[in-house]
């Protein structure tokens, strides 16, 4: 059996096998630099009170996925995530829409909508996916949501932040309905 075996500078060391089938496995590291970064998880939350806040996130994260299992609201304020920096979360300068094919869109200035339309009896499921653009701290989102027994919601947005990212706050665009069932968690890489 072949194995390579690739030495860290500083220490430890990884070992890649080859699987033990005849012919011939290759597989080709491109030319690159760079940093290899895990996707970390961070810690599922029941969601409750008015918002959920995701901190700490290290400033080498380019993407960043929330993800939803469950989440209700006592209201019909729509659910939007706003991202934050080391001047606390921004409220403002959002392009952001979600829909159900065939339905009118809503927007939001104030963070990313995921969802068209949130009542109180509803629960929500899905995940939304925000990458960072380029070094100028812009930032894109999409992802899809479903209404549990009901719609699929497809969402969009941008928003370009002030700072590195550092953290991420999933609230309601009125800011004052609170969470009442359900989890969130948040992956980064």
């Amino acid at each position: 059996m072949a194995s390579l075996v690739l030495s860290g500078d500083t220490s430890g060391s990884i070992t890649v096998s080859a699987p033990a089938v005849a012919g011939s496995n290759t597989q080709t590291l491109v030319a690159t630099t760079g940093t290899l970064a895990p996707i970390v998880s961070g810690t599922a939350v029941t969601a409750s009170g008015t918002s959920v806040d995701f901190t700490s996130i290290p400033s080498w994260v380019k993407r960043i996925t929330a993800m939803f299992s469950g989440v209700s609201t006592n209201g019909t304020s729509l659910i939007q995530i706003q991202l934050g920096d080391s001047g606390g979360f921004e409220t403002t300068g959002y392009t952001s829409s979600a829909g159900s094919i065939g339905n009118t869109l809503v927007t939001s200035t104030t963070g990313f909508v995921i969802v068209q339309t949130v009542a109180a009896a509803n629960t929500y499921n899905g995940s939304i996916c925000i990458n960072l653009l380029n070094l100028s701290n812009a930032w894109v989102a999409s992802g899809v949501v479903l209404q549990q027994g009901g719609n699929g919601f497809i969402s969009s947005g941008n928003k370009t932040l002030s700072d590195t990212l550092t953290q991420v706050r999933i609230t309601t665009v009125n800011g004052t309905d609170t969470f009442d069932a359900g989890n969130i968690n948040i992956l980064y890489e």
